[in-house]
């Protein structure tokens, strides 16, 4: 296989959901009122990146053939802490910042301690984490309150040179420091091999158990990103267990509509970006077509179904599991 061949089929997960995210943003700009503004994309990029955030961290986790169900929880545990300590002068804001992302560190490496030491499967292990990260966000934040930097917030969900949307900035950055170093890494390797077979990695040698802590860890990490941008989005801290249970299942479509196996071992977090970005268009999309809210939540998953099954068509070829990973 050529190097040209070998690239495009590592990609074609990743290469899916951007052409479906395309295909989707363009129905939307084209039905939009006021078609592509600089305020439109702007407030497109913000919702988007927030899903984005989850989706990643979930993705990290998905490599590794396992599953988080306590990304949403962990987004909002860390947006109610953001809400207390992300404010002040810009020395206080600053480590504030950093105490919400060691928050949502010290929250994953958590959850891949109980699966690796504790043995448990990811999903039991998750489920419970998540409801505890719930309780500590009720704590912090019995009510819906609190208050972050203005100026930050302002200059991370605004607008570079009044056009470029900032939260994308952000975004690649986090790419960037985070995805790219773990991806390229022998960790990184380890935790594809993981997923894709984590007996025969784990007999040729390969630290599985140390890539899987790193993964979850990384993931605590990237879903704590997000509900720092949820606290710069919203101005506020809120304990809403609908929205983590929201944010988790909308990771997972997400991950899934990037082209991110569900079986480990194939994917990438920037597919799962672009899975994010697709997912939160169909909702934009009903939008501009003034459907009924009514029908929304009914025709959103139809969209979504239908998308999510484009991105799985090659799995429908695969005759056995290792035939998946050539």
């Amino acid at each position: 296989m050529s190097e040209w061949r070998y690239w495009l089929n590592e990609q074609r997960g990743t290469l899916i959901g951007l052409a479906i995210f395309v295909l989707m943003f363009a129905v939307y700009i084209a039905n939009h009122p006021a078609g592509l503004t600089a305020n439109v994309a702007q407030t497109a990029a913000n919702k988007g990146v927030l899903l984005a955030f989850v989706a990643m961290a979930q993705a990290m986790v998905v490599i590794t053939a396992g599953i988080d169900l306590s990304v949403g929880m962990i987004l909002v545990l860390t947006n109610c802490l953001a809400s207390w300590i992300v404010v002040g002068t810009p020395m206080q804001t600053t480590a504030g910042v950093l105490g919400v992302l060691l928050a949502g560190t010290i929250c994953g490496a958590i959850n891949g301690l109980l699966v690796i030491k504790g043995r448990l499967q990811p999903i039991v292990a998750t489920i419970a984490t998540g409801a505890v990260y719930f309780g500590l966000a009720l704590l912090l934040r019995p009510f819906p309150g609190g208050a972050v930097n203005e100026d930050l917030a302002d200059a991370v969900t605004g607008r570079i040179f009044g056009i470029i949307p900032s939260s994308l900035v952000v975004m690649l950055v986090v790419v960037l420091l985070v995805w790219l170093p773990f991806r390229r890494s022998e960790i990184g390797r380890a935790a594809y091999a993981a997923g894709s077979a984590e007996a025969a990695a784990f007999m040729s040698g390969v630290p599985i158990r140390r890539a899987k802590l790193v993964a979850y860890t990384l993931a605590g990490l990237l879903a704590g990103v997000g509900g720092l941008f949820l606290t710069f989005f919203t101005y506020t801290g809120e304990a809403a267990y609908a929205s983590g249970s929201g944010y988790t299942l909308w990771s997972i479509a997400a991950v899934v509509l990037g082209g991110v196996s569900l079986y480990g071992g194939r994917g990438s977090a920037v597919g799962a970006i672009f899975g994010a970005f697709a997912a939160r268009t169909t909702g934009d999309m009903l939008f501009v077509f003034d459907v009924d809210p009514l029908w929304q939540p009914l025709l959103q998953g139809i969209v979504l179904l239908i998308a999510i099954s484009i991105g799985a068509i090659g799995l429908l070829r695969v005759r056995n599991r290792l035939e998946w990973f050539r």
